[in-house]
């Protein structure tokens, strides 16, 4: 089976701008293409699990929200990396009624590991909200990462984030469980 980092995209791979749809706004945040390479390198997969209720507010649509990934991956592989997967949920509640992939719900990754036969119990997810730590722990991830990027502040300012492991980007969380794994 292979192992994982999943990723929230606005706020850990990319600089956070509210309903991002326009590729060319499109910011990776530094460091971001070196920690995904370095991920790379210690054998598992850069798979990307981000909620775009955008879409169902009616913002934007479904093809703005790919050519925003489109660009995430020309912007990586300019730095010599990519991402291998992209999930995406475009639902909302008040919108389109409750998912089962819609974060803090498990789908996408769950979604991601039967689809690229990943090992939720060998891999990480990173993000910046709560809703990314338990959707990562509903999940079955050996580990749940609170980047202080993108709305991570805010998150460790209005939320109880004990029992949760809290790095300053996505760089300290790969540094961190590539670290623990090798234990």
């Amino acid at each position: 089976m292979n192992k994982a980092f999943f990723l929230d995209r606005d706020g850990v791979i990319n600089v956070e701008m509210d309903y991002l749809c326009d590729p060319e706004k499109v910011i990776l945040i530094p460091g971001t293409a070196t920690a995904i390479r370095r991920l790379h390198e210690a054998g598992y997969l850069a798979v990307v699990v981000t909620n775009q209720s955008g879409v169902a507010r009616g913002m934007y649509t479904r093809n703005e929200v790919d050519a925003v990934h489109r660009r995430i991956r020309e912007l990586l592989a300019l730095e010599g990396t990519t991402i291998d997967a992209f999930y995406c949920c475009v639902h909302h509640p008040e919108y389109t009624g409750i998912c089962d992939c819609r974060k803090p719900a498990p789908g996408m990754l769950l979604q991601a590991a039967r689809e690229l036969d990943i090992d939720c119990a060998g891999s990480a997810m990173v993000g910046d909200r709560m809703s990314d730590i338990a959707a990562g722990r509903a999940a079955g991830c050996a580990e749940s990462y609170l980047v202080r990027t993108g709305y991570g502040m805010e998150t460790l300012r209005k939320s109880d984030v004990s029992g949760v492991t809290v790095v300053d980007d996505l760089s300290g969380a790969v540094t961190d469980f590539i670290g623990r794994m090798k234990r």
